[in-house]
């Protein structure tokens, strides 16, 4: 390393300066006169010019390669796709949660959700709390399948009745819903468009055990996705038949 460095440094400069150096003091000292000094100063300034130059044609090169550099980036980010279904493991479940919730606007759908899983007060508070006082929220609907209406009743509404927002949330639509896919559907505040975590019940996307099921991978579906849309209508055809029962 110490002999590339050695090697790099710019010789013909130096050897300029120490050349002029030397005239200086030899023109001082009197040992030189002026027609010596003059055909030195010369070549000197010619020797500065042609780095100079050397150094501007490289200075161009470089320029040209970056200036190429970029334009490759940009026709490569160009024809990238953004993903549409996003999966997000264990580690950032929560964290994804929670930046959905924060984000979310207007009106939801809760869809097959698991409430065993809002049994603890602390996921409660940062899941199920966090988005019914989000201002932002207009209204909150769950549709649930009927075998959870005993948990809702006991412990998820009478939480929701300490919420400051929990006049937005929707009496629960309950069916008997087989499906084993779950997901919330939201507008997002930042995309300006609609998003949704998607999630499906059983091994291996949930753990199961005696006390409750907690998701352990859920899908974060992109407003760009071809699959939002079938989410959105697999909504409403619930919603449409729970009306038609009514």
């Amino acid at each position: 390393m110490k002999l590339k460095k050695f090697l790099s440094l710019e010789w013909d400069a130096i050897a300029g300066i120490v050349a002029a150096v030397v005239a200086i003091i030899l023109h001082l000292l009197h040992v030189v006169d002026e027609h010596v000094i003059m055909p030195i100063v010369l070549a000197l300034i010619a020797l500065l010019f042609i780095n100079f130059m050397r150094h501007t044609r490289n200075n161009e090169l470089t320029a040209e390669q970056v200036n190429h550099t970029a334009h490759t980036v940009s026709r490569i980010q160009s024809e990238l796709k953004p993903a549409d279904v996003i999966l997000v493991g264990p580690r950032h479940l929560r964290t994804a949660n929670e930046s959905f919730v924060r984000h979310m606007s207007g009106d939801t759908v809760w869809f097959n959700v698991c409430l065993s899983m809002y049994k603890s007060q602390p996921l409660f508070d940062s899941l199920l709390r966090s988005a019914i006082d989000n201002p932002m929220v207009t209204s909150i609907q769950f549709i649930l399948d009927e075998s959870q209406k005993d948990l809702w009743l006991k412990t998820i509404q009478p939480r929701i009745a300490t919420c400051t927002g929990n006049a937005k949330v929707k009496d629960p639509r309950w069916q008997k819903l087989n499906k084993t896919v779950s997901f919330i559907i939201a507008d997002n505040q930042l995309n300006e468009g609609a998003e949704a975590l998607l999630s499906f019940w059983g091994e291996p996307f949930m753990a199961q055990s005696t006390e409750r099921n907690v998701p352990r991978f859920i899908f974060h579906v992109q407003r760009n996705s071809e699959l939002l849309p079938h989410l959105m209508e697999l909504a409403h055809s619930c919603l449409r038949l729970w009306q038609d029962k009514e």
